[in-house]
């Protein structure tokens, strides 16, 4: 453990001595502040900050894993060019050890630099309300939609098979069957079309959504019904009038009663437009039931619908912005590791320039995972074979940076909860770095350093 540490310690003094670190880290101290003062996003406070963070927490990532990619293939590749390894290698350490420690190394210094730029940009958040001198209103729209963590609650997939089955059934006996079309595409578009249509309601009708075990961290604090509206035909001023009942609807539907208040809103709302509706989170019955129901008003005229990807669901306070900070700071850190882990793997078979490019494009591959199996996916349909069995596999096997993206868990104030956070350190750390950081080793310990020559 001592060679180990020795070796972590000198690849950290290695690094800071690189300009290419010192140039990283000024840009971030000068930066961060600056976005903070700068940014003002749509105009309101909670835009401001939602942009900052953004913006402020990508641009870390962004610099700290070039930082790492170029250090921790720096730190052996140049032992190496330089001859240096020669002495290191001739000591009593083996080349695993060399390894731990240079991969510990680069560890560390991530994590010293992480710590320092999230803990400015966590200061910054939580200052610009006051410098900015933001109003009552606006402190009590960031406490409730950003300086939290909310847990996020959609209605369940209603299952439309056999609805699906009887309409393709229908299609075929008519002969209205698209010619050209294979039977999953069709059996694709009619199930969209179905569950679009149970998410629809007509003039006059009601939806009703039931949802189990809400549990919000406050009885006393507000749950929001988050929510978007398509319609049929556009209403003359794009807008819909609507009643939204909202708490324990079992006293309703079987008559029974409860000391849970139901609440009602006369709303109307622009379609298209995300919208949420404030609620007391009283109106959530002890057992965790809470329904939430809309009726379409025969004014509106047009049949009006709620998109199945994201058009309603339940917001409550699951949870505190500090925790929900600290776990997005963690998604960070497991992708550093895993590219330090990937840039020893590089280092141990490839020069410097060579390991750098395979690295870099892994990265940005990585970072637009799911853009590239969309790609894939929609040119892969005439070599479903070669695609299925060949460059599909070797996306999925990269992390998926952009599905784990910080951001997306803290500018929408959405929980990213322990269990998640859990999931992705095993595939990222245990799974994908580990198998990184033995095939390291593993090429390493073969690997000719110096020719005997006579």
């Amino acid at each position: 453990m001592r060679s180990i540490w020795a070796v972590a310690t000198n690849t950290i003094k290695q690094a800071l001595r690189m300009k290419i670190a010192a140039v990283f880290v000024i840009l971030l101290v000068v930066l961060l502040p600056v976005m903070g003062a700068a940014m003002t996003g749509d105009g309101t406070m909670k835009g401001r900050l939602q942009t900052f963070v953004s913006y402020g927490l990508s641009l870390t990532s962004f610099l700290l894993c070039l930082l790492t990619i170029v250090v921790s293939i720096y730190s052996l590749t140049s032992d190496i060019k330089q001859r240096q390894i020669y002495t290191v290698i001739t000591k009593p350490i083996r080349r695993f050890q060399l390894l731990f420690g240079k991969l510990l190394g680069v560890i560390l210094l991530d994590v010293a630099l992480l710590v320092l730029f999230s803990a400015i940009i966590y200061a910054i958040t939580i200052y610009i309300p006051k410098y900015f001198n933001a109003s009552e209103a606006d402190l009590a729209q960031l406490d409730n939609e950003f300086y939290t963590a909310r847990n996020s609650l959609i209605p369940a997939e209603v299952d439309v098979t056999r609805e699906v089955l009887e309409s393709y059934e229908k299609l075929k006996k008519s002969g209205r069957l698209p010619e050209g079309v294979p039977r999953e595409k069709i059996i694709a578009r009619l199930t969209e079309d179905q569950k679009r249509w149970k998410r629809a309601a007509v003039p006059g009708q009601q939806l009703i959504w039931e949802f189990n075990n809400v549990r919000p961290l406050d009885p006393n604090q507000s749950l929001f019904i988050r929510f978007k509206y398509d319609v049929s035909v556009n209403p003359p001023d794009l807008n819909v009038y609507g009643i939204w009942t909202v708490g324990d609807y079992r006293q309703i539907k079987y008559g029974t009663k409860r000391e849970t208040p139901i609440r009602d809103f006369d709303r109307k709302d622009l379609i298209r437009t995300f919208h949420e509706i404030e609620v007391p989170a009283n109106v959530v019955a002890e057992d965790g039931y809470l329904a939430v129901g809309f009726l379409n008003v025969p004014l509106n005229n047009t049949v009006v619908i709620f998109p199945p990807e994201d058009g309603l669901e339940v917001l409550y306070e699951a949870d505190t912005f500090t925790g929900n900070f600290i776990r997005a700071v963690l998604l960070i850190l497991f992708r550093l590791i895993f590219l330090a882990c990937l840039g020893i793997l590089a280092s141990t078979f490839l020069s410097f320039p060579v390991a750098i490019l395979l690295c870099l494009v892994i990265f940005f591959t990585a970072t637009i995972s799911g853009f590239c199996l969309e790609s894939f996916d929609f040119l892969g349909e005439n070599l479903s074979w070669v695609y299925s069995y060949t460059i599909r596999p070797v996306i999925l096997l990269l992390p998926q940076f952009d599905k784990f993206n910080p951001a997306k868990f803290l500018v929408p104030a959405r929980l990213l909860s322990w269990p998640l956070l859990a999931k992705v350190a095993g595939l990222m750390i245990c799974i994908k770095s580990l198998l990184l950081l033995l095939l390291a080793v593993l090429i390493f310990s073969f690997r000719e350093i110096a020719k005997i020559i006579i």
